[in-house]
């Protein structure tokens, strides 16, 4: 059964409606009105499961889950008429059909400026600031983890916080004794996945990660240091996570088949109570409503309870409107590339040498060229460019190199079919989707990945010359590759269509080539046939850049004990930046165009403002709740996001745009003037004083007043108000910035200008 791997490449996201499960009985979200549990009922768990035989005349051993944290209500199999049923209560607030999610598949500290933690915070001493970060715990909903990684060193670290409720499960093949100081809790969840896979799975029930994807999230995120790390001998050195002194708890969500709404929404409900203060899930599936989106539900709780969410913002890029976790609660995460390189060349029989990527580390080609195939058979209705399983025929292949189309199947996979039908090596050729974006795999024969323009070079060689022949080699890692960071071509775009009025996605941080720790379960390419083991993978996807966010919003919650989820978020995207290590506009892998922030958000994370920012943008649960009561939804679907049943909204903002959020996305409809006011909290020195610069394209006017903000003493908020105008409608969407700056901060905001979205 093929590995949840590839599923970190795919440049698709799939809708979760693809995944309806169609037997008689299914799972089914049911979400409670609390508040209207009788007072007879002892736990939630008895009222849920007396109202589930009452009103669905089903036996209440149908329940799978008890949400109490994360949610209120339950998840129970159901038939139809039961589902019904339960709809006609008043106690019921809704009733959700179960959906699955998909994954969204170290030089980085060196890249961040982290390679030496403690210089983020000046005044401070080292000893004090590791004690502060070991206080903090992050929590990985993914496919579990390999407690025996190197990176869950727990060498010198205290005993683990007292407030700490967390265990270590013990499973068919997972002891609890394999926790320690440092991997602090592992726990799975699986009903709903065993419900919907029922006898086809062999999948051991325990925490142990067999896949690879979870162990490489949670390490990126909080690894210890190890030295001599690499992927058989590419990225060498110290491999190490983002916040190395802070605590991983992980969840184990995700199964061959995907990661199950009730499970996620177990697994999150747990993780609250457990106590952690950061939970990174690299996962997602389209977009939804908030009302439908267990992740935003579940994440909204767990706001409320001050504890940051950060989120992949999915791999279906470059296609606009393709992201996933959208809510303005979650930290939406897009990702970019490194400086660091594995560079692999061709030469072509004409004498042409080109340059692509590779992390193919076995025997070369030798030295002579070998014929160059490519069946590109168009109009056929064949697969074969594409180098799909069963397409090639050995005794046109047997001893050739081929090209291959990318786009459909793992890029690793195709070079396994070409091994198969007897190819010794493959160049794997970019099309107009992924551009020159380059994404190194670990292949199991010689290949050579190589982008759009060299691809179509190639395949014009491959047309005119009557005797093609091609000869790879390997280079090897390269440091120091400008320009970096580029917006990978696969990193999911806005606009935002739940609410367009919140810009996604918020950031991007390292998702291209990254190491980190791996799972000895499985090889590194995560196909059946690779028994190659490794302590180490290098893997590309939003589920890298993912916990790079989380294990920074860990440094800051430890610099900043008592900051809220929204501050922090706000300190990273304020801080972040936009240009390149050449000092250009960021650019776009997709076609070497600048990029935009529907496709960087508001820039690339910067640890060392963003420990400092200067003001944040802070926003109550209060706030969040009237922005969900502006949404549209009736009563139950905002009582069904907020999770709570008394609520009246009484209170809501006029537009959704009026949230306190970091960013702006305007939307010009019937009215040419949009007009908001935000709110800003100093967290810097008593005194500070800002001034605004308002950049703005041609056609629109931007107005802020005051235009000078002075904050007298530490926690002071001020309000300011920004006037939009069009003075001209524009098929385009368009791009500007608000900058409150002094000599020691700049507080920028990312804005985007529409005219004809559909709100």
């Amino acid at each position: 059964m093929a590995s949840l791997l590839w599923l970190c490449f795919l440049v698709a996201i799939l809708h979760p409606s693809c995944f309806t499960i169609t037997t008689a009985k299914q799972t089914y979200i049911v979400q409670m009105n609390n508040h209207q549990k009788p007072t007879s009922y002892v736990t939630h768990h008895d009222w849920y499961a007396d109202s589930l035989q009452s009103l669905a005349s089903t036996n209440p051993d149908a329940i799978l889950y008890s949400y109490t944290n994360a949610y209120h209500g339950f998840s129970a199999s159901l038939d139809p008429d039961q589902v019904e049923a339960l709809r006609q209560s008043e106690s019921v607030l809704g009733v959700y059909e179960d959906t699955v999610y998909q994954l969204h598949t170290t030089r980085t500290p060196e890249f961040l400026g982290i390679e030496n933690e403690l210089g983020l915070w000046s005044g401070h001493t080292p000893q004090q600031l590791n004690a502060a970060s070991h206080d903090v715990i992050i929590g990985v909903l993914d496919t579990g983890v390999w407690p025996e990684s190197k990176s869950f060193d727990d060498a010198a670290m205290p005993a683990v916080p007292a407030r700490w409720k967390g265990e270590c499960e013990e499973g068919e093949d997972f002891k609890p004794t394999v926790c320690n100081k440092k991997l602090i809790g592992a726990r799975k969840f699986s009903k709903g996945f065993r419900l919907a896979a029922g006898a086809i799975s062999k999948e051991k029930e325990s925490p142990r990660d067999q896949d690879g994807h979870g162990t490489h999230t949670s390490t990126t995120a909080a690894g210890a240091q190890v030295g001599n790390a690499s992927l058989f001998g590419f990225a060498s050195g110290t491999a190490r996570g983002m916040s190395v002194h802070a605590r991983v708890a992980t969840y184990k969500v995700c199964w061959k088949t995907g990661c199950f709404g009730s499970d996620i929404l177990a697994g999150m409900d747990r993780a609250i109570s457990d106590g952690v203060d950061v939970l990174s899930m690299s996962l997602g599936g389209g977009s939804a409503p908030y009302f439908r989106d267990t992740i935003a539900i579940g994440a909204f709780k767990a706001m409320e309870m001050g504890v940051f969410v950060s989120c992949s913002a999915g791999n279906s890029g470059p296609a606009k409107a393709s992201l996933a976790n959208v809510a303005p609660w979650i930290m939406t995460v897009g990702a970019g590339t490194l400086d660091r390189d594995f560079p692999a060349y061709v030469v072509l029989g004409n004498g042409k040498r080109v340059t692509g990527v590779s992390l193919y580390s076995g025997k070369g080609m030798g030295d002579k060229p070998i014929e160059l195939v490519y069946f590109n058979d168009k109009g056929t209705g064949s697969s074969s460019n594409l180098c799909m399983p069963g397409s090639l025929q050995p005794d046109a292949v047997r001893g050739k190199v081929v090209f291959c189309d990318r786009g459909v199947n793992p890029r690793v996979e195709k070079g396994q079919v070409v091994k198969e039908a007897g190819g010794i090596g493959m160049i794997l050729g970019n099309t107009a989707e992924s551009g020159e974006e380059l994404v190194a795999d670990s292949h199991m024969l010689p290949a050579v990945a190589v982008g759009r323009k060299i691809g179509d070079e190639i395949r014009e060689y491959l047309k005119t010359e009557k005797n093609p022949k091609a000869l790879l080699s390997f280079g090897g890692t390269v440091l120091g590759v400008k320009p970096s960071p580029v917006v990978a071509a696969f990193s999911s775009r806005g606009p935002n269509m739940v609410t367009p009025q919140i810009l996604k996605p918020d950031v991007i941080g390292p998702g291209v080539n990254i190491l980190a720790g791996w799972s000895e379960g499985i090889g590194p390419t995560g196909l059946e046939m690779d028994t190659r083991k490794t302590q180490f993978n290098i893997m590309s996807g939003t589920s890298m850049s993912c916990p790079h966010i989380s294990g920074l919003a860990a440094l800051i919650k430890a610099a900043h004990p008592g900051w809220s989820p929204s501050a922090i978020k706000s300190a990273l995207m304020t801080t972040a930046y936009i240009v390149d290590n050449t000092k250009s506009p960021l650019r776009d892998a997709a076609g070497g165009q600048f990029s935009t922030p529907f496709a960087h958000g508001a820039g690339h994370v910067e640890p060392h403002k963003a420990i400092s920012p200067g003001l944040v943008y802070d926003i109550s649960t209060e706030e969040y709740i009237a922005f969900v009561c502006s949404l549209g939804y009736d009563i139950k679907q905002v009582q069904a996001v907020v999770n709570r049943a008394n609520v009246t909204c009484a209170r809501k903002l006029g537009d959704p745009g009026r949230l306190n959020y970091p960013s702006f996305s305007v939307l010009f409809g019937k009215s040419r003037v949009v007009r908001y006011t935000r709110q800003l909290t100093n967290v810097g020195l008593a005194g500070s004083a800002y001034d605004v610069v308002a950049e703005a394209p041609e056609g629109v006017q931007v107005t802020v007043k005051p235009k000078r903000l002075v904050f007298k003493k530490e926690g002071d908020k001020m309000r300011y108000t920004v006037t939009f105008v069009s003075r001209k409608s524009n098929s385009d969407d368009l791009f500007g910035s608000i900058t409150w700056k002094n000599a020691e901060n700049q507080v920028r905001s990312p804005v985007a200008f529409g005219w004809a979205r559909v709100v």
